[in-house]
């Protein structure tokens, strides 16, 4: 029989602890004896007690080994109380309850969405973490009173085990994939450190990796776990399916679902004035996911059909099918199409010869009815009455289950070749009658132009630009939203530049697109080998991100990382297959030459240790001082690991818990009167837990004193120098000052900032004005003149600038125009400028725009 080296275990005389284990520990060898691996099949055989150990499959579902009292591994068993069902359970549902967080806070793609979720993440593992110490404690004190000796158990042995143990932790396999999202975070956290264009942006941003990171950790824990691929499974179908469901039905009028449906009246936009957004408010990034959620059951499906199964079972594995091609349809999301298709034939394309037509089989009759159906409520604008609506939706959901169970019965018939050339003139018609009713909609948004297209076209030039200048560090979180109205070339609409690989590129230059590059093709990897089924879901993922802002979604990130640890769950549950189908038998070889080698090894030992100290004087001592130093280090790396991570999670729920504080005392602000005592009070609140975001200081502003409003504002430029608000506040605050000079200063930088800004513009000449008037007032005809001759070179830049929008050869999503009263303005500012004395009470100044 062939002899193996023992890499998975090693036995010693006292632990043996499994790599499957949540507590595995370090693989050490033993030099004292040699064992042969023998591969049987024999349960019942027993061994001598002191030469043999068996595999206990009662008593050790984990596969650890154990002895009899001799030499019992203490460590294996106590570690079966943690590592068992029940860690399992609550890593499983931890999980699936943030997942379905991430799906019922809008993809948790605002901030505010974002700190619940991460106070829930953060503050179950840290009372995780304790539970498991303070359970290893008493498991230890258990122990020792029932040992032969009764030593009580100190805190510094108390706190060296609860350090190893947690060591063993961090070193399972599928833990070094929360690296990539803690080095996005630490990129964006370097970012708020240094300063950045947005310092409440960078720290948005490196809470969103924060809790990417702390996903990460619970989905790997729970990859490791026995049963960790079904919990894995379980959290993707009830994640899809709450998607795809809640999407559907909002539709249909039975669930309301504010935002969920995106209306329009431009044709570029949508053909049938409506599309389907979902619970992420956001057709383009709904149709991505639903895409792939409908991918990976497609495939599955597949799997089923390609052999004969209970009719049951086959429209168990094809009942999703149809809703949620429907809902990929509704998003009307060209990209998302796109995107699903190329992965559907890369899916096709990897698929054996003879695995082709159960896949094409399964995508059939639910195209075709989901299909019809996406016509049906596209011609309602997505409004049907309820009745009707729920008619068609149950009418199409049958009709694909029935098509698809009689195309399967006449091809698993025994019949010649007749039932298969059915089947296929079947696969061909459906195919070819779902293109001809879901292309039409594309058809018509391409006759009605492609100016999105181009706008997208403009944004990625001037994101490009952008990104040159800093192309390695980044600009810092949020930096497209902060500053795309500084450089646009023209004025299209967008906080976001639709490209996730442009958008990570700006905020962390090319560190961050290296480490997300490498995550992403090492995942890829891992499900390429060991879960083919999930790689066109990894594709959509990969795909549409690169067209759209998908990725600014937390949730997809999410799901992006569920996948892969579901591939690795899948890797251990067949390892743990192929390990419990054989039993494992260790025995000792015994020779002749083995026991005089062991006794002369001996000898030499006790030989060298009663040496006389003058032959060898340095070389036990430096010996001892290398290994102790060793040891030491070891332990202090360790040490410093673990109380790192335990900073990071203290830290984590302090921050987010001041920030959800922030958030909370802002809104009730807002609700009250303005300049009231009670909102000024929530102001100040959210201003000391929170004194980074530019909305919190710009509405406390308003509220506060002129001098204390403009100290307020000055300071809040350090977090936030690209804010152009900020800067017309500013302004408004030194016109009423009557210092022309300074306004004029900050209105030009806040229209260097926003330039496409009909609005601010407008604004700007007002103040402009009031401040010559001022001036003009106090006596300071000189600089009442000079503040007014600046308010004009802004009235005329802006003229020109809006007569060169309005001529047409620029694209106008911004509606830049020039506002109805900045004509008075401009002409006031030019009688100011020209010395002539001024109407002090027009109609026309009496308010602000």
């Amino acid at each position: 029989m062939k002899n193996r080296t023992m890499d998975k275990g090693v036995v010693r005389n006292t632990e043996y602890v499994d790599n499957r284990d949540l507590c595995n520990g370090d693989s050490r060898g033993s030099r004292d004896s040699t064992y042969n691996r023998e591969d049987t099949y024999n349960k019942d055989h027993m061994y001598k007690k002191d030469d043999t150990y068996k595999k206990d499959d009662k008593n050790n579902s984990s596969g650890a080994i154990q002895t009899d009292a001799s030499g019992s591994f203490s460590q294996s068993l106590r570690c079966k109380r943690y590592s068992g069902s029940g860690w399992t359970v609550g890593l499983g549902i931890l999980s699936i309850v943030l997942l379905l967080a991430g799906c019922l806070s809008r993809g948790l793609y605002y901030s505010a969405d974002l700190y619940p979720v991460l106070l829930i993440a953060a503050g179950s593992i840290l009372i995780m973490i304790v539970l498991f110490l303070v359970g290893i404690r008493l498991e230890k004190e258990q122990e020792q009173e029932q040992g032969r000796k009764q030593v009580p158990l100190s805190p510094v042995h108390w706190l060296g085990n609860n350090e190893r143990m947690v060591w063993r932790m961090i070193r399972i396999p599928g833990m070094w994939w929360v690296l990539w999202p803690l080095g996005m975070m630490t990129c964006f956290g370097v970012h708020a450190w240094a300063g950045s264009v947005s310092k409440q942006g960078s720290m948005d941003e490196m809470l969103r990796w924060s809790l990417l990171a702390l996903f990460t950790l619970l989905t790997a824990l729970l990859a490791a776990r026995t049963d960790g691929a079904r919990w894995l499974a379980c959290g993707w179908q009830m994640a899809g399916g709450l998607l795809v469901l809640s999407g559907i039905l909002a539709v249909c009028g039975i669930l309301p679902l504010p935002f969920g449906v995106m209306r329009t009246a431009d044709p570029e936009i949508s053909s049938a004035g409506a599309r389907l957004g979902g619970l992420l408010q956001y057709p383009n990034a709904y149709g991505a996911v639903v895409g792939m959620y409908a991918l990976e059951r497609l495939i599955a499906a597949a799997r089923v059909i390609a052999r004969p199964v209970p009719a049951g079972r086959l429209i168990a594995a094809v009942l999703p099918l149809m809703p949620a091609q429907a809902a990929l349809l509704l998003s009307e999301s060209r990209g998302a199409w796109l995107a699903t298709g190329c992965a559907a034939v890369a899916a096709f394309a990897l698929q054996r010869r003879g695995a082709r037509l159960p896949l094409l089989l399964a995508t059939a009759a639910p195209l075709a009815c989901a299909a019809w159906l996406y016509r049906q409520l596209a011609a309602a604008q997505l409004a049907p009455a309820p009745v009707p609506g729920l008619l068609a939706l149950a009418g199409a959901w049958a009709a694909a289950l029935l098509g698809t169970l009689l195309l399967c019965r006449l091809w698993h018939s025994g019949a010649a070749k007749a039932p298969r050339a059915a089947a296929l003139t079947a696969i061909v018609l459906a195919g070819a009658a779902a293109a001809l009713m879901a292309v039409a909609s594309t058809a018509d948004r391409l006759a009605a132009g492609v100016g999105t297209g181009v706008s997208r076209l403009q944004m990625w030039r001037d994101a490009l630009q952008l990104w040159a200048e800093a192309a390695w560090l980044g600009h810092g979180g949020d930096t497209w939203r902060n500053m795309f109205r500084a450089i646009q070339s023209s004025p299209y609409v967008g906080g976001e530049v639709h490209n996730g690989l442009l958008d990570l590129a700006l905020d962390t230059g090319m560190i961050g697109i290296l480490l997300v590059t490498g995550w992403f093709l090492l995942t890829l990897r891992s499900i390429f080998h060991f879960a083919p089924q999930l790689m066109p879901s990894v594709l959509v993922f990969g795909l549409h991100g690169a067209m759209d802002f998908d990725w600014s979604f937390t949730l997809f990130w999410m799901l992006f990382i569920w996948l892969g640890a579901w591939a690795v769950a899948l890797k251990t549950e067949t390892e743990g297959v192929q390990r419990s189908s054989v039993t494992v038998k260790y025995t000792p070889i015994r020779s002749k030459s083995g026991s005089k080698s062991r006794s002369k090894s001996r000898s030499r030992s006790l030989f060298l240790r009663y040496l006389p100290t003058q032959s060898h004087p340095s070389a036990v001592p430096m010996r001892s001082f290398f290994h102790n130093l060793q040891r030491v280090t070891a332990r202090l790396i360790r040490v410093s690991t673990v109380m790192i991570i335990l900073f990071c999670l203290v830290g984590t729920v302090w921050l987010t818990s001041r920030y959800a504080v922030a958030e909370v005392q802002y809104r009730q602000a807002m609700s009250e009167p303005d300049g009231t005592p009670a909102q000024k009070v929530h102001f100040m609140a959210a201003l000391q837990s929170n004194p980074n975001r530019p909305d919190i200081v710009i509405s406390f502003a308003r509220s506060l004193p002129g001098r204390e409003a403009e100290s307020l504002l000055l300071n809040s430029l350090s977090h936030s120098p690209m804010h152009p608000q900020i800067y017309i506040e500013l302004g408004r605050l030194a016109a009423q000052f009557g210092e022309g000079q300074q306004a004029g200063g900050y209105f030009e930088q806040a229209i260097a900032l926003n330039r496409y800004d009909g609005l601010g513009q407008s604004t700007a000449l007002y103040w402009m004005e009031q401040a010559a008037r001022r001036e003009w007032k106090a006596g300071y005809r000189d600089r009442a003149r000079q503040t007014a001759a600046a308010g004009v070179q802004m009235y005329e830049r802006y003229q020109l600038l809006a007569e060169e929008v309005g001529a047409g050869d620029v694209r106008n999503d911004r509606r830049f125009v020039m506002e109805k009263h900045a004509p008075g303005y401009g002409e006031n500012l030019r009688r100011l400028a020209s010395g002539s004395s001024p109407p002090f009470t027009p109609e026309l100044t009496k308010r602000s725009p």
